[in-house]
C-alpha cells in the first residue's frame, strides 16, 4: 500500500484533472480499466520478469511487494477516478469563482468530497491483495520460512499459501492451524470492509 497508494491517487488526478482529452488518454483509461480484471497470475510473472530477474531483488519480500503493488494499482486509480467523477462540477465551479487555484481546488474540494469513495477502493484492493497467492509463488513465496526477515530482501512466505501447505499435512495439528488462518483472513477482510463502509457512511452524511 506504502508503493501503491500515492501512485495510484496521483496517476488518477492526474487522467481525470489534468491529461488533455485526446485518443491516448482515452486509449490509457481504458487499458488501465483492462487491467483491473487481468489474472493475477499475469502480474506474477510480470513481477519474476521485471523485479526478480531484470533488477535482481530475487524471491524477497520487497519483489513480492511491488508484484502486489502492479495488482492493486488499477483498482485504486479506477476506483479514485470514479469517486472523482461524481463530485458535482458546481463545487469546482464554486472553488474556481472564490480565486482558489486547480491544485488548491482539488485539495480542498475534489479529494475531501470525494474521500469516502477512494478509501472504499482502497480498502477493498487491499481485501483482494490480502487473498492472492499465484503472483507470490511465482515470484517465489516459499512453503516455509524457518527464520524471521530482517529486510526486504529476505526470503518471505504469505498466509494463503501457509493455509495450502498446512492443509495438505495428514497431521491434526495442522487442520487446526489452517481453520485459524482461514478464520484471521476472513477477520481481516471484514473488518477492513467494515472500516470502508464506516468511513464512506460517514463522509456521505458529513457532506449532506
Amino acid at each position: 500500500m506504502i508503493i501503491a497508494l500515492p501512485i495510484g491517487i496521483f496517476s488518477a488526478i492526474y487522467l481525470n484533472e489534468f491529461a488533455p482529452k485526446n485518443k491516448i488518454t482515452s486509449i490509457m483509461r481504458s487499458l488501465i480499466e483492462t487491467l483491473t480484471g487481468v489474472p493475477s497470475i499475469i502480474y506474477g510473472l510480470l513481477g519474476l520478469g521485471i523485479f526478480v530477474r531484470f533488477f535482481g531483488f530475487g524471491g524477497s519480500i520487497l519483489s513480492g511487494a511491488l508484484t502486489m503493488s502492479l495488482l492493486i494499482l488499477p483498482i485504486i486509480i479506477v476506483a479514485t477516478r470514479e469517486s472523482i467523477k461524481a463530485v458535482s462540477p458546481s463545487l469546482k465551479e464554486a472553488s474556481f469563482a472564490l480565486g482558489a487555484s486547480k491544485w488548491q481546488t482539488i485539495q480542498k474540494v475534489i479529494i475531501p468530497s470525494s474521500f469516502g469513495g477512494i478509501l472504499t477502493g482502497i480498502i477493498l484492493s487491499l481485501s483482494r491483495a490480502i487473498g492472492e497467492t499465484a503472483p507470490l509463488i511465482v515470484v517465489g513465496a516459499m512453503a516455509y520460512v524457518p527464520f524471521v526477515p530482517h529486510s526486504l530482501f529476505d526470503t518471505f512466505s504469505v498466509l494463503p499459501m501457509q493455509i495450502f501447505t498446512w492443509t495438505t499435512r495428514p497431521q491434526e495439528g495442522f487442520a487446526i492451524a489452517a481453520a485459524g488462518a482461514i478464520i484471521i483472513l476472513l477477520a481481516i477482510t471484514f473488518i477492513m470492509n467494515g472500516i470502508a463502509v464506516y468511513f464512506r457512511n460517514k463522509w456521505q452524511n458529513k457532506l449532506q
